[in-house]
């Protein structure tokens, strides 16, 4: 029994096998959400370029998924085995994380943690579609990987190559995390210039340049078509403008523009309440008319400066969005003028336990925040700054399934310092 305990192949295969129980029960037909994007550009990388040349630009997300997609898009291999390959994806993530968290923890609370990890429902929803979130998942779990095997081996010096490069491909899989590298890079380098022990920091400035390194080829191509520096995605303008909504009974979610036909009553994908449809072309009818005679950055600019105004105008309406932005990455919820579901249930049991640890969690680590081991306290800021960054624009719960991983490591770290976990009476 220890053996198979110890073996995370044997331990988490269920988890696979559930996994690639979803992928058949729920096939893929290439067509739900952003699923026909990823195809898209897998599909012109195949013909040798990314983007559609100006005006129609198209940045919408970074090239990490799609170029592993390519491969499989050249192939004419079914959807399926795309899916398929996230059901591997997210079981190694069990394995990787079962190792990582033995390098500090017992058996116990290494198992506690995997297979709260392999429980959590959220991730499941993103195993049967074309969506970058599983790749992005396992990206995570390998940077915490190989951060701590950087500081924790004395030659460990290819782990901190191999945890910048992680972050890099992290960058080109979800562009949100280019300013987290960004604003990190600059904090890394003023503590290096006040700080007198440089050790951990240094160490942590590699991994960041090797980040950036990894990138640069990527922001010389957008800059070559799109002459602006560091500018990986034309999304940024939509998500903001729906997060800067001022109307009183809308909360800040997003909605795709292209569902919105100003001549007909339908709007497809979305459970809205009864007229909901007519109240959203009502209060958005002048911007989208607006919207919809520009395209590729032109639209992502024109969505900004309303974006803008609206927060000059309205900003505690703002404010008011942000915090219900909060509620949605964590709880999925509210949505302007869509209806409750019972589904959201289930996202109340896992995120409100990790909910609770972080709140429990959050005194003992302010109190021996120099003493945590750095690799944490690096993580734990990466996220911060991801999860602050997120709720700017219009996000939704698969934004906080990212970091989840680190939470988890982070909540297991700090109690395996503090509490003493005791199943059976004594």
């Amino acid at each position: 029994m220890k053996k198979v305990l110890e073996n995370p192949y044997i331990l988490f295969s269920p988890f696979l096998v559930f996994s690639i129980a979803i992928v058949f029960l729920y096939p893929t037909h290439g067509t739900f959400g952003d699923e026909n994007r990823y195809l898209f550009f897998a599909s012109n990388l195949i013909h040798g370029y990314y983007s559609p040349p100006a005006p129609d630009i198209e940045l919408g997300n970074g090239p990490g998924y799609s170029l592993i997609l390519a491969p499989l898009v050249a192939l004419k291999l079914p959807l399926t085995c795309i899916t398929l390959f996230n059901a591997f994806l997210h079981y190694f993530s069990i394995i990787l994380f079962y190792k990582t968290l033995r390098i500090f923890l017992s058996l116990k609370y290494t198992l506690i943690f995997s297979i709260f990890w392999g429980c959590y429902a959220n991730t499941y929803e993103n195993i049967p579609i074309i969506h970058n979130e599983i790749l992005a998942i396992f990206l995570i779990i390998s940077i915490i990987y190989s951060l701590i095997k950087s500081y924790r081996q004395e030659n460990g010096k290819r782990y901190l190559i191999l945890a910048g490069f992680l972050i890099g491909y992290l960058i080109l899989t979800k562009p949100i995390f280019s300013y987290v590298l960004f604003f990190m890079l600059i904090g890394n380098l003023l503590f290096l210039l006040i700080i007198k022990k440089k050790e951990n920091l240094t160490k942590g400035f590699i991994a960041l340049i090797t980040a950036f390194i990894t990138i640069l080829p990527y922001s010389v191509y957008t800059y070559a078509i799109t002459g602006r520096i560091f500018y990986f995605s034309t999304n940024g303008g939509d998500t903001l403008y729906w997060m800067s909504t001022p109307f009183e009974k809308e909360y800040g979610s997003w909605y795709p523009f292209h569902t919105f036909s100003l001549d007909s009553n339908a709007i497809k994908n979305h459970d809205l309440i009864p007229g909901g449809e007519e109240l959203i072309k009502s209060n958005h009818r002048k911007s989208f008319e607006i919207i919809f005679s520009y395209k590729g950055i032109e639209r992502d600019d024109e969505l900004k400066k309303i974006a803008i105004e609206n927060i000059k105008t309205h900003p505690l309406k703002f404010i008011k969005n942000c915090f219900c932005n909060i509620g949605r990455i964590i709880f999925n919820f509210p949505y302007s003028y869509t209806a409750q579901k019972p589904a959201t249930l289930l996202r109340l049991p896992f995120n409100g336990i990790i909910s609770v640890f972080i709140l429990l969690c959050f005194i003992p680590t302010v109190i021996n925040w120099r003493r945590i081991f750095f690799p944490i306290r690096f993580l734990l800021i990466f996220s911060l700054f991801y999860f602050f960054g997120s709720i700017l624009g219009s996000a939704e719960t698969r934004m906080f399934t990212l970091i989840v991983p680190i939470l988890l490591f982070w909540i297991a770290y700090i109690l395996n310092k503090t509490v003493l976990i005791n199943i059976k009476f004594d």
